[in-house]
């Protein structure tokens, strides 16, 4: 009997680039639904394996999931899959964590360039009035980076590529990480702080590299901005919730932030019911040259996308046909189970 595999919300009809990878030997649903309610019961019952990127999996789907051995997140965050149950019922929930590293590493380096150079913000002002836009001045977050501190969250894949081109750059780099093993910044030669209020009172730019967490959610609240230095560049490439944005409003409100860029938000797509939406889109002329919004898309290129897909179809067909399980990220609700 064929292998099936459900793509709960495909991007592509064709499927070509998976089915190069399982050969006849699967059958591939697409029915390209964004609800779970969409997409015919009967094809969440009879599947082994399903790639999924915008359709939780969760207490109103895994009741349904009779045959189901794996659950493969169509990108490297995982927080619309529950772990927990699903490793209760004995499947394998899994990432493809490598697909886009180098994408959201130069997202986050092309942001920092851009406040500490200025490049969107003179190209907005000479947009707007080729004349009088001719001047450094309308530049309000230039700094020099060389000798800076860069202050990565979460030193993980990303993380370390993007410390790595901040280090071109001739900046120090400093990061918080509870998880990673001690040494680690002994092999890298980077600051290890050890604590987040610690990072932020070093870091002249930080970057957010870590996954959503209940112990992440909110990270950086009105406190944390507290905490940064004064002219401080905050970046976040990595999920919105990890923000209050809020506390970053404020922030730059207050002065205390020279700039914030955000490739997330806590709700997407945007809205203008975010104020910091509201005053980024509203071009407030306080906010003006200091604040980039991207709608998340700090993932992709061409070549990023073609490699997702095929990460995420290689990690559910060769589990279901090899039992080979790679990026595991419930292994210990499974290995409780068992």
């Amino acid at each position: 009997m064929p292998l099936t595999i459900l793509f709960s919300d495909s991007r592509s009809s064709e499927l070509d680039i998976e089915r190069t990878v399982t050969g006849p030997d699967a059958v591939l649903i697409n029915p390209q639904k964004l609800r779970f309610d969409a997409i015919d019961l009967s094809a969440w019952e009879s599947c082994d394996g399903i790639i999924t990127a915008r359709v939780p999996i969760d207490a109103a789907v895994i009741p349904h999931l009779k045959r189901t051995r794996i659950v493969v997140r169509n990108g490297v965050g995982f927080d619309i899959v529950d772990l927990k149950a699903c490793g209760d019922a004995g499947i394998a929930v899994c990432n493809v964590p490598d697909y886009g590293t180098t994408e959201v590493a130069d997202t986050a380096i092309a942001m920092m360039l851009a406040f500490a150079r200025g490049t969107a913000a003179l190209d907005a002002a000479l947009h707007a009035d080729l004349k009088g836009g001719w001047t450094h001045t309308h530049n309000v977050t230039a700094r020099r980076l060389r000798g800076a501190c860069f202050g990565v969250i979460g030193l993980g894949r990303i993380g370390t590529a993007a410390a790595l081109r901040a280090r071109a750059f001739g900046m120090q780099v400093a990061f918080y990480d509870p998880f990673l093993p001690n040494g680690a910044e002994l092999a890298f030669g980077f600051t290890r702080a050890g604590s987040l209020a610690e990072l932020l009172g070093l870091a002249d730019v930080v970057t957010i590299h870590a996954p959503l967490t209940d112990e992440t959610r909110a990270m950086i609240n009105a406190a944390a901005v507290a905490a940064m230095k004064p002219g401080a560049y905050l970046i976040n490439t990595a999920r919105g919730p990890i923000c209050d944005t809020a506390a970053l409003l404020e922030g730059l409100k207050s002065g205390k932030l020279a700039a914030v860029g955000l490739d997330v938000l806590p709700r997407e797509p945007a809205t203008l019911d975010d104020p910091i939406v509201a005053a980024w889109h509203a071009n407030e002329p306080w906010l003006r040259g200091r604040m980039l919004l991207n709608p998340h898309a700090g993932f992709f290129s061409p070549d990023a996308f073609a490699d997702l897909r095929r990460k995420a179809i290689e990690t559910a067909y060769y589990y279901l046909r090899d039992g080979k399980l790679a990026n595991c990220v419930n292994a210990e609700y499974l290995q409780r189970r068992r």
